[in-house]
C-alpha cells in the first residue's frame, strides 16, 4: 500500500484537516506526492511570476493557515502525462464526494466536467469550496 514520504507528509500537514483526511485516504489506493501546501508571500509571488498561478499573495487559498488548497501529483510525477492527472483528479473527486468534502480542481475550475473551457490549467491543484 502506498504512503506519503517525509516531504509530502510535511506539505499536507500545512493544510486544512479536510484536505489531510482526503489525501490520506487517496494515497492508500493511488500513489501520489503532495508538492505544495501553504505558501509564503515570497513563494506565492514567485509562483505567480513563473506563470504557475494567476494569483499574487495573499489572494491564493495556499496563503491561508491552514491552507485551503493543496497541489498533489500522481506518483511518479510525469508533467507531460496529462491523461494521468485527469484520471487522478477523477479519483480524488470521487473520494472527496464519498466523504462529503466539496473540492474544486484546477483542471475544471467551474466544475462542469467540460475540461476544454479552461483559461488556466493547474492540474495538481485541489482546493476546498
Amino acid at each position: 500500500m502506498p504512503s506519503f514520504g517525509k516531504s509530502s507528509t510535511e506539505n499536507l500537514s500545512q493544510c486544512h484537516s479536510d484536505l489531510q483526511l482526503l489525501f490520506n485516504i487517496v494515497v492508500r489506493k493511488f500513489d501520489c506526492s503532495v508538492i505544495c501546501g501553504s505558501r509564503t508571500e515570497t513563494e506565492q509571488n514567485r509562483t505567480f511570476l513563473e506563470g504557475k498561478s494567476t494569483l499574487k499573495y495573499p489572494e491564493s487559498f495556499h496563503n491561508l493557515k491552514p491552507s485551503l488548497a493543496v497541489d498533489v501529483c500522481p506518483y511518479p510525477i510525469n508533467w507531460q502525462n496529462h491523461k494521468r492527472f485527469y484520471f487522478f483528479a477523477g479519483y480524488v473527486k470521487h473520494v472527496a464526494e464519498s466523504l462529503g468534502i466539496k473540492i474544486r480542481w484546477g483542471g475544471d475550475w467551474d466544475g462542469d466536467t467540460i475540461i476544454d473551457d479552461q483559461n488556466f490549467n493547474d492540474l495538481p491543484h485541489f482546493e476546498l469550496v
